[in-house]
């Protein structure tokens, strides 16, 4: 696969667009990137190849926010997340990938058309330890299977009105304990072999470039459009996880 041209076309775009959302912009639409790298491989395998390299990214992400995070917010998410990382290693070989796109893709597409039109009020502002536990369970979940916990997390922390380097630092440092504790089941799962360390390995570099771009975009980001880009995002990713579930049941019932 490293001599094909295809490869590195899906995979660098795939790769840097990932770091930038690392960096902390538009972090939900980090959820594009699996899809992207399985028009030429397997989901599962898209998955396993990102993981160390997102491990990479989220090192440079907490030197880079370390200090400029909501630390109420970590404690409330991070607990459930682990719950959900476990729930998802017990229910690899059972749980359907497009059901739980579905799930996430409806939830993403109403929230962020919610905060789009400005109908949200001021419900969910306040942390709060319920929906902590659902958003950081699911996100947990969701991350492990697909990497696609950005829209959970992204749907708990939107309305707390955090600044843009507060926002994405919390998220960053989420995820960067989330993924740390994933690559434990990852490799009893034996999907870290040698070919996908391989191919983790050529495409590395371009991690730092990726959250260096995300975190020279949110520096100069004023708040208000900051925010409409993550709502504007999350209905994309809404929109591509519905799309993505409806076309690979239909091709299951066909």
């Amino acid at each position: 696969m490293l001599s094909d041209p295809l490869f590195y076309a899906v995979s660098v775009p795939a790769v840097l667009l990932y770091g930038v959302a690392k960096g902390g912009f538009g972090g939900a639409v980090a959820v594009l990137s699996v899809p992207m790298m399985a028009l030429v491989m397997s989901p599962t395998q898209a998955a396993a190849i990102l993981l160390p390299i997102l491990v990479v990214m989220d090192a440079q992400v907490v030197k880079t926010y370390w200090g400029v995070f909501d630390k109420r917010a970590l404690v409330l998410l991070l607990p459930p997340a682990m719950f959900g990382i476990a729930l998802g290693y017990l229910s690899a070989d059972v749980m359907s990938d497009d059901w739980m796109r579905v799930l996430v893709g409806l939830i993403a597409l109403l929230f962020g058309l919610q905060q789009l039109l400005g109908l949200s009020g001021k419900a969910g502002r306040e942390h709060n330890a319920v929906s902590a536990s659902v958003f950081g369970g699911l996100a947990g979940f969701t991350s492990f299977s697909i990497h696609a916990g950005g829209p959970p997390v992204t749907m708990y922390l939107l309305p707390k009105g955090l600044s843009p380097l507060t926002y994405a630092g919390t998220a960053g440092i989420f995820f960067a304990v989330v993924n740390l504790v994933k690559l434990l089941p990852y490799y009893s799962l034996g999907l870290f072999d040698a070919n996908n360390l391989l191919y983790s390995l050529v495409l590395v570099p371009l991690a730092p470039l990726g959250v260096m771009l995300g975190h020279w975009l949110v520096k100069r980001s004023e708040p208000g459009f900051y925010y409409r880009v993550i709502s504007f995002f999350l209905v994309v990713v809404g929109v591509k996880l519905l799309h993505e579930a409806w076309t690979n049941l239909n091709a299951l019932n066909a």
